[in-house]
């Protein structure tokens, strides 16, 4: 039998998806839009403080569902239904967000491509580096992560690009790494690899578009700052 409490819970829960409802997310602030997404996970008991909890530590809904599992379960609370839960919404707005840019015209679906790139990296803890394989149209038909690093630092090789970009019968390569620091400007390291890759692809006909530097405050286009 259900006591006063759950029915208050409910009432509260049908309260948030009726707004929803009307008025989609940009009508909820992030506490309550967390609060829904973590219905699922957490069926009965008030999911408000939990919400509450997770924002005051990482300080928005996107920083929250993108948190390591690690750190998220070290909310009072946060179990492993309500990681599994936060994960998963992670991945969809990944998978939502690949599906506006791959194969698709990448040059004319700038905004989508950074906002993907955005979405799968700025907050990443360590770095890594992905190629944009495009072909003779410019229509991104691969999106590959080359390598993981540490930090402040990832390896990377310009032979094995070029390798791949001709296994995939590419014409054209965009290059994205991110800067866990939160600061995209191109490091001096960043700069000099890339020429390497630019030197590289040019003997083989393959085009570097752009280098995107993606972090937490925006992103660096290496083509914006004339360094391409």
């Amino acid at each position: 039998m259900r006591d006063s409490t759950d029915n208050g819970t409910a009432s509260h829960r049908d309260r948030l998806r009726d707004r929803f409802l009307k008025g989609g997310a940009d009508a909820m602030p992030d506490y309550e839009l967390l609060e829904m997404t973590l219905f699922a996970a957490v069926p009965r008991r008030d999911t408000k403080p939990l919400a509450k909890a997770l924002l005051a530590r990482f300080g928005s809904f996107a920083e929250v569902i993108a948190a390591p599992p690690a750190r998220l379960a070290e909310i009072n609370g946060a179990g492993m239904s309500v990681v599994q839960q936060l994960k998963i919404v992670e991945a969809a707005a990944h998978r939502s967000a690949k599906t506006q840019v791959i194969n698709r015209p990448a040059l004319s679906s700038w905004t989508a491509l950074l906002d993907y790139c955005t979405a799968a990296m700025a907050r990443v803890t360590n770095e890594e580096f992905r190629v944009l394989f495009l072909d003779r149209k410019n229509v991104l038909v691969a999106d590959e992560v080359q390598n993981r690093g540490t930090v402040d630092h990832t390896p990377v090789y310009p032979r094995e690009i070029i390798k791949r970009a001709l296994e995939l019968s590419a014409s054209a390569i965009i290059l994205v790494h991110n800067h866990p620091s939160g600061d995209p400007t191109p490091s001096k390291a960043d700069i000099a690899m890339t020429r390497e890759v630019v030197t590289a692809a040019r003997t083989l006909g393959i085009a570097v578009h752009d280098h995107l530097v993606i972090g937490r405050s925006g992103h660096a286009s290496f083509k914006s700052l004339g360094l391409l």
